[in-house]
């Protein structure tokens, strides 16, 4: 067929040339007709080819359906069977031929998009959502083939060269991706001693380029990501697509490989998490600092972050109700939520967005910025229920309860435990209805506080919505819900005057809390331990729980960390600074074995701070 046929034509040709060919009994297996489409079909023009298909066979199934002469109908219902080969034939094609689709795809819309959308289309073809992402060997075929359009220090040819400078740099890395986790005393995450181990350490000595390097050694250094790319003035676009793939890799990689750590699904779920969102987080960063450097690598970090984080949303682990701080450590990411908050501002509505936004708000209370925490909710609200997803919408009536009695507005909170529990039982959210016991027997003890009603009858009522909320998170094996109930249960019985029965249930939160990894959990349980053992009159272990539960939240940034402050102050103009020194001192070794020597070092720093506030 000529080439200067249109191809639409030329396509109806084919179908019709294989359909009448088939009717003459001249083809005999469905592998010729394979065949025939491998050499008529050409690759990039698959979907013209599906049109056609799909016209032909509705045009012959009306025909079939309305044909009263028998001998036509005859007729067509054997050219019907011809086009259903034909159609199994053409899907086998497209999966044989789905990368060289894709890749010749991403020539042509990269090749034709001008040059301020050159950077975000490449990067559509690198995103793990497309139905068939590039990998690295196709990569390789879309650098070499934008070579062939690219003039000399053209765009196309940057991006060429920042395809193969990126691999090449992942190809160096890939077997330092988990070694850092063996060197002597690492934790798993992404602490480590600053310059020296954990990962961002360990990928600096292995990378050559430049640019990637001196921002590992950034991450390593504990230094900030955003003045960083503020400082990356000469900042070519293949250094920036060198640094895109060795990212994404590395992120990529760790999801996987903490992904198939069988032995601990849940220490494999929660480093996952925290690779999701630490990647998240650098990007956001990169995104905030590249804006005075150029907009389109502003665009193309912040591009990359929502890519992270829709394919995060996705996740069956996804914390709807939690624990986000595991593994986190080092400066870069205490301002996380408002690098985050931004862009989110600019994505459509969907499943993923109301995801994401139930972990900004449910963050943004750990953080005391219960206002924001309380506009995030109700977005993701409202995102969830257009969009269907029910534990999405069920999680965020239980956030908006737990933060509205953090606002003290113990009416909202109960009215929105309530829906969340209604709303749990009749679509059989068994993690949310676990959660919306425990968030309403919480709201209940604390208005019954707040109205100073002291029946015990009243309490008994709330108290037992927590002990059921226990006992169903306990069925489902469910950790984090386990850990906010024994949380609640002793600030419970803490508030209706029990210090002694608050001790069991918020030591327990607090073990708990620390085998999901949520620090803020950790902090707060440790925070009320030390009130409790004040009631008690124990300043010993006032001190050395509340010292913990300081550091702790104030590591994430959240305000909590002047509660216990303030009760250390006090105990602290009780007792004198030398017996108060004496207490701290005897609980050095337990304090280090959590928090280590530089956070037991920085506790006086702390109350040095809090008495400066004061």
């Amino acid at each position: 067929m000529s080439d200067s046929v249109p191809l639409r034509d030329r396509y109806l040709a084919l179908i019709d040339e294989i359909v009448d060919t088939t009717l003459k009994g001249k083809i005999s297996s469905v592998e010729q007709v394979y065949q025939i489409l491998l050499k008529g079909v050409n690759p990039g023009t698959g979907e013209v080819f599906e049109l056609v298909l799909s016209d032909r066979l509705s045009e012959i199934q009306n025909q079939v359906d309305s044909e009263k002469d028998e001998l036509k109908k005859a007729k067509a219902t054997r050219s019907l069977r011809a086009i259903k080969t034909i159609q199994t034939q053409w899907q086998r094609w497209q999966e044989h031929n789905k990368a060289t689709e894709v890749i010749v795809s991403g020539v042509k819309e990269i090749t034709t998009a001008s040059d301020d959308e050159r950077l975000a289309t490449f990067l559509r073809f690198t995103d793990p959502n497309q139905k068939y992402p590039l990998n690295s060997q196709q990569l390789q075929q879309l650098a070499k083939s934008l070579q062939q359009f690219a003039q000399a220090d053209s765009d196309l040819q940057q991006i060429s060269i920042g395809i193969n400078r990126g691999l090449a740099s992942w190809q160096r890395l890939q077997d330092y991706l988990v070694s850092w986790m063996y060197e002597q005393n690492q934790a798993l995450g992404f602490g480590g001693v600053p310059g020296e181990s954990g990962p961002w350490a360990t990928w600096a000595k292995q990378v050559n380029s430049q640019v990637p390097q001196a921002l590992l050694r950034t991450l390593a250094m504990e230094q900030s990501a955003i003045e960083f790319a503020a400082q990356q003035r000469s900042i070519t676009l293949s250094d920036w697509v060198e640094l895109t793939l060795i990212l994404q890799y590395l992120q990529r990689g760790l999801v996987n490989w903490f992904d198939q750590q069988t032995y601990n699904v849940q220490a494999g779920s929660k480093l996952s998490i925290s690779t999701y969102l630490t990647f998240a987080v650098l990007w956001s960063q990169l995104a905030s600092g590249f804006q005075s450097i150029a907009a389109v690598y502003s665009n193309g970090a912040s591009q990359i972050m929502l890519q992270i984080l829709r394919n995060f949303a996705l996740r069956p682990y996804f914390p709807l109700y939690g624990g986000i701080f595991a593994s986190f450590a080092g400066n870069y990411l205490r301002d996380t939520l408002d690098y985050l908050d931004e862009p989110l501002q600019r994505v459509e509505g969907t499943q993923e967005k109301a995801r994401i936004l139930t972990i900004l708000g449910y963050s943004q209370r750990a953080l005391g910025q219960y206002q924001r925490s309380i506009n995030f909710h109700q977005q993701a609200l409202e995102t969830a229920r257009n969009a269907g997803d029910r534990p999405c919408e069920i999680a965020n009536l239980n956030h908006l309860s737990r933060t509205y009695v953090q606002e003290q507005d113990y009416v909202e909170a109960i009215n929105n435990s309530q829906r969340a529990l209604i709303l749990s039982r009749q679509v059989g959210d068994r993690t949310g209805e676990a959660n919306a016991l425990i968030n309403l027997g919480y709201s209940e003890v604390m208005h019954a506080q707040e109205l100073e009603q002291l029946e015990p009858e009243t309490y008994e009522m709330a108290i037992n919505y927590l002990q059921q909320g226990l006992k169903l998170s306990e069925q489902l094996g469910d950790i984090q819900s386990k850990a906010l109930c024994f949380s609640s249960l002793g600030i419970a019985y803490l508030v209706i005057g029990q210090p002694q029965d608050a001790i069991k249930y918020l030591e327990d939160g607090f073990k708990i809390s620390q085998v999901s990894g949520d620090l803020y959990l950790q902090g707060r349980n440790l925070a009320y331990l030390a009130e409790a053992y004040y009631h008690l009159q124990n300043s010993e272990k006032a001190i050395y729980t509340g010292s913990l539960g300081m550091y702790l939240l104030e590591q994430i940034a959240s305000r909590e960390w002047r509660q216990p402050a303030g009760l250390l102050t006090i105990l602290q103009g009780q007792i004198g600074t030398e017996a108060f020194q004496t207490f701290l001192q005897q609980h050095r070794s337990k304090i280090i074995a959590i928090i280590g020597v530089d956070g037991y070092d920085h506790i006086p720093q702390l109350l040095a701070a809090y008495k400066g506030e004061m």
